[in-house]
């Protein structure tokens, strides 16, 4: 018995974020948190300048970075991967393209902040280099009005 022929993988390519794009960002937003950001969040992250970039396989969307360029750092705002995509290794393809870049841009850390709760996001930036060097209490909305911790990350480049 001969085994079913696989197609191969459609290659995946970066794209930056324009507004036309945004519907299908909002989709995956609003399916991979439970406090999404708003439209207005990542038009004000466009309006601002902030690198957003699209990773894509053909017209899916695969996930998306959003960063900020600092002096000498990158402040990583929001990475997500689509839900249907996840655990394919698309988040270390994400964070490869922000090293790359902001590298490119002068930096010499990256910093984000990440739920307490986020234990998998957690282990993926931990994977990745980055080290705990703080906390910062009440920092992002919870259900029922109530605030939940962020930990603070860092990598040197």
């Amino acid at each position: 018995m001969t085994a079913p022929l696989r197609s191969a993988p459609t290659p995946t390519t970066f794209a930056p974020l324009a507004l036309d794009g945004l519907d299908g960002l909002m989709v995956v937003e609003q399916q991979a948190y439970s406090h999404p950001w708003t439209r207005g969040n990542f038009i004000d992250a466009l309006a601002a300048g902030y690198e957003c970039q699209l990773l894509m396989a053909g017209d899916t969307l695969l996930g998306y970075f959003v960063a900020m360029k600092g002096v000498d750092e990158v402040h990583l705002l929001n990475l997500t991967v689509a839900p249907a995509h996840q655990r394919q290794g698309h988040a270390r393809t994400l964070l490869d393209a922000l090293a790359d870049w902001s590298r490119q841009q002068g930096a010499q850390w990256l910093w984000l902040e990440v739920r307490v709760s986020n234990l998998r996001a957690q282990a993926i930036y931990t994977a990745y280099g980055f080290r705990r060097v703080g906390e910062r209490k009440r920092y992002y909305p919870a259900h029922n009005g109530e605030r939940e911790d962020a930990i603070v990350m860092s990598r040197m480049l």
